[in-house]
């Protein structure tokens, strides 16, 4: 990575896992960084962590549930009073394959904070975004995103629930939404760059409650030794946030067999990531429930 001093970045989720490796690899490298996330108190628990290894390190809290719209426009306003430029975008924060549940706006948890929060956090700051020069957006999705599918008669899984279909579903969402958004900044001739990135198969504390059960723990130190760290996990992210050699609408992942972990690449993304109709379709639904018109 090239210093990026000067430079504003925000990172969802970035008091844990990929996206505390990501704000330490961004901060490392100069850039300011806002660590947003629900829960201040571990927000400021990795803020000082941080700095304990990283002592010149430009780091800030504001805290956001992006299962709550209500709290989105707070933060957006809060950074916006703060600040009056946004260079990058990490949509890093998610849950996976959680019981079934809703969101504090009644959708359903993981569309609701996976997608339908990031898509309104993006247009709340898009402004921001908007009137810095090559700022990025970068959307952290999943290989599962290839097994997802949009039912928009069925959108929010009323009538059939499966933690994992719903979390693959929230995670194409994420890929057409970042490749939407490169289409219409472009068509609208705004210098707002939209990048997608998947860390690959990572030991972070995600999936942490699929190996809660005492008699799984042997699974989840099995885990932990034989899957990448979050640090290498990061690094598409990163790629997808730094590399001068990237033009917008790519997606980047690791290179090794079947996308599990190895350096940071290009890769391609499925047929249904792919359907400019699906991601159109999906966008005006997304304005509609969220509230949120991009300017």
């Amino acid at each position: 990575m090239a210093d990026i001093s000067g430079r504003v970045a925000i990172v969802t989720g970035a008091n844990s896992g990929l996206g505390y490796e990501t704000a330490k690899a961004l901060a490392g490298h100069g850039a300011h960084v806002v660590i947003a996330s629900r829960n201040q108190q571990k927000a400021e628990a990795a803020k000082q962590a941080l700095l304990i290894d990283l002592p010149d390190a430009s780091l800030e809290v504001i805290t956001v549930d992006l299962a709550e719209l209500s709290t989105i426009e707070m933060f957006a306003d809060t950074f916006a009073e703060r600040h009056d430029r946004l260079d990058l975008l990490i949509n890093n924060a998610g849950i996976m394959m959680v019981p079934k549940g809703l969101t504090a706006d009644g959708f359903e948890s993981q569309l609701g904070t996976n997608h339908l929060g990031h898509f309104a956090l993006t247009g709340r700051l898009f402004e921001r975004l908007a009137s810095t020069d090559e700022a990025r957006v970068v959307t952290v999705s999943s290989l599962a995103h290839r097994s997802g599918t949009i039912d928009f008669d069925d959108l929010m899984s009323d009538q059939s629930y499966r933690p994992k279909a719903a979390y693959s579903r929230s995670k194409l969402a994420n890929l057409l939404f970042a490749f939407e958004l490169r289409r219409r900044c472009q068509a609208a001739e705004v210098d707002v760059m939209s990048v997608a990135a998947h860390p690959g198969v990572s030991s972070t504390e995600l999936g942490d409650h699929l190996l809660a059960n005492i008699f799984m723990q042997p699974l989840k130190l099995l885990a932990k030794v034989a899957l990448q760290d979050a640090a290498a996990g990061a690094q598409p992210t990163l790629r997808a946030a730094t590399d001068p050699s990237v033009t917008g609408g790519e997606y980047f992942g690791p290179s090794g067999r079947g996308e599990v972990r190895g350096r940071a690449t290009r890769v391609s993304a499925s047929a249904n990531a792919n359907n400019p109709a699906m991601a159109e379709q999906l966008w005006d639904v997304s304005q509609e429930l969220t509230g949120i018109e991009y300017p």
